[in-house]
């Protein structure tokens, strides 16, 4: 897929942190735009690596490695200043360019936290201030980890969209602005959330992901969302990434999914794919004289002309560590 028709593209990466093995060795991934793409993987898949990287906040290889919309991740660090591209995590903190990170457990207001991101629109803020009901007297340093979460949503989603004019005189020039904007900019956003509604109640959750559908339908957002909570995604997603320490797995539109049509659930297929995931890390972590106990393996054994520690020596390339 080339680079203008997708929002995000990965083209033969690898990545490990220092002095690790490798998490990611020639991963590639194309992500189209307004899809509103789930990340799957159990705990240390990579997953949160993944979204790193594509938010810029890992240097990986060439320019040409990891692409959003058609630029450097890590190098064109306009993509975060414009927000065209924006990381939500599970950390409470502000990203605030090069400065640093201003953490969201001070004693500050919601409002003076909300009010202090500028160059915002207003309606925009108003709308996510009711949609995420958030009391602007709230002190950071003493509301919930929901509430808080809250905050960190709304300041991460306020950065404002392209737009070409500024102010339109008559429909025509409305009609316009609205075309440039479908041709030009059909994929001006790309949001990536770690386990942002992980601390929200159901009705603040549900609320959050319909206004993300609605800022892929008609803003033509794309959206990369890690979670492990799937209540009510089987219609909100358009695709799923499954990644199995650092390999990609499966990745499909989840309406042609194949297993859906057999399981009650996206949660049933999640599970099923991860505990089988578990059982196979498992066996390869039992000792040899335990993975010796395979009938297969003991009639090989039986039936050998072979020295018996000759036989050791040799199996354990049939048990990678």
């Amino acid at each position: 897929m080339e680079g203008e028709s997708s929002s995000i593209q990965v083209n033969g990466m690898q990545f490990s942190y220092d002095f690790q093995s490798p998490i990611y060795f020639d991963f590639n991934l194309n992500i189209t735009p307004r899809s509103r793409c789930l990340l799957l993987g159990a705990n240390g898949s990579g997953k949160t690596t993944l979204l790193k990287i594509l938010a810029g906040k890992h240097m990986v290889g060439g320019k040409d490695v990891v692409r959003v919309l058609n630029f450097s991740a890590f190098h064109d660090t306009h993509l975060v200043c414009s927000g065209d591209l924006a990381y939500l995590g599970e950390s409470w903190s502000k990203n605030v360019g090069a400065v640093g990170e201003i953490p969201l457990q001070g004693d500050f207001s919601a409002e003076h936290m909300i009010f202090g991101v500028e160059g915002v629109d207003p309606i925009r803020r108003e709308k996510l201030i009711e949609l995420l009901d958030i009391d602007l007297q709230w002190r950071m340093h003493k509301v919930s980890d929901g509430q808080r979460r809250r905050v960190q949503i709304c300041m991460g989603l306020l950065h404002p969209y392209k737009v070409i004019f500024d102010l339109v005189d008559n429909n025509t020039h409305l009609l316009l602005a609205q075309y440039l904007i479908v041709k030009q900019y059909a994929y001006c956003e790309v949001l990536l959330l770690d386990e942002v509604t992980v601390d929200l109640d159901v009705v603040a959750r549900m609320d959050l992901l319909d206004f993300f559908k609605e800022e892929c339908e008609q803003r033509g957002a794309t959206i990369v969302y890690a979670t492990h909570i799937f209540d009510g995604l089987e219609t909100w997603a358009t695709d799923l990434v499954y990644i199995q320490e650092g390999v990609l797995k499966r990745t499909e539109k989840l309406p042609e999914l194949p297993e859906l049509k057999s399981s009650p659930n996206l949660l049933s297929v999640v599970e099923n794919w991860l505990r089988s995931e578990t059982r196979l890390r498992k066996r390869n972590r039992l000792p040899l004289h335990q993975k010796l106990k395979s009938p297969l393996l003991l009639a090989l054994l039986h039936f050998s002309h072979l020295d018996i520690w000759h036989i050791f020596a040799d199996l354990h390339f049939l048990f990678p560590e």
